[in-house]
């Protein structure tokens, strides 16, 4: 088992330690994500969603307006950022104190959302590929940033699988888009090696694997990995079956370094924390 090291995150001038990891719940107020159970599109749902992640424990909220499973229709920066606003009021109004992610790859959507609704931390899933102002937008704002490893667009991305060798490839990748956000001036970063984003199966489980080497990136790691392909597609199941599963691997994370899981199911993630925790301090 790996001693983590403890981080911290500047969230609007207070200090939020990483000591014990943490659990972040997935909004998503699209009408199509991959994970149908997941889905809030309409605010009486998106109410129920969020008094239900509080409740069960969550510690971050990450907040999406824009759906990267492949194959997923285009959606405008006004409509990206309409969502996101009808979900961050709610968000705002029954947990005013909640530390809130907001899960974009559009600097100006990014801005928006910190600026007129106190967003704590940007989300991007291009770690600023697909938007060259994230960076210097993110250094603006002081806001900690969510750095994912992907190549190409969620469109593209599954054909872009070669890698001479997966763990280090994705290790150097994302040490060079950390170190562009970081020569910006961002001072935090959590970085995401983004399991099911341009990986086979085969190279998802062997970045879980070797999770403990991304520590060379000496910042914390985001895991994401809840109901995925790489879960579901091997046990012959659907996303809805594949909670075991999701929990298995979550724990593997844990042991292996992760410092934030992110999740569609709450309760199983805070249990699995705690238990971990009783593990780590046996």
């Amino acid at each position: 088992m790996l001693t983590p090291e403890t981080y911290t995150l500047n969230l609007r001038g207070r200090l939020y330690s990483l000591a014990s990891p943490k659990v972040m719940a997935i909004i998503n107020v699209t009408p199509d994500s991959f994970f149908p159970g997941s889905r809030t599109p309409d605010r009486t749902s998106i109410e129920c969603r969020v008094e239900t992640a509080i409740a069960q424990g969550a510690d971050m909220l990450d907040i999406g307006g824009y759906s990267s499973r492949p194959g997923a229709p285009e959606v405008s920066e006004d409509e990206e950022y309409s969502r996101l606003a009808s979900g961050l009021e709610i968000i705002r109004r029954k947990a005013p104190d909640a530390i809130v992610s907001v899960d974009t790859f559009r600097s100006g959507v990014a801005r928006r959302c910190v600026l007129e609704w106190g967003a704590d931390i940007i989300n991007d899933i291009s770690a600023g590929m697909l938007d060259p102002l994230m960076a210097p937008v993110a250094a603006e704002l002081g806001t900690p940033v969510v750095l994912m490893h992907m190549r190409g667009t969620p469109a593209t991305m599954q054909s872009l699988t070669d890698y001479r060798d997966p763990v280090a490839d994705v290790i150097s990748e994302l040490a060079e888009r950390i170190s562009i956000f970081r020569s910006h001036g961002v001072a935090d970063v959590i970085a995401d090696p983004g399991f099911g984003f341009a990986k086979t199966t085969e190279q998802n489980y062997r970045l879980m694997r070797h999770l403990e080497e991304f520590r060379a990136l000496e910042c914390p790691l985001l895991v994401g990995i809840s109901r995925k392909s790489m879960i579901y597609r091997p046990l012959g199941i659907t996303p809805s079956e594949a909670l075991p599963g999701t929990t298995a691997l979550n724990m593997a994370s844990l042991l292996k370094g992760a410092a934030i899981l992110r999740v569609h199911d709450v309760a199983e993630a805070v249990q699995t924390v705690k238990i971990f925790n009783l593990l780590s301090h046996a």
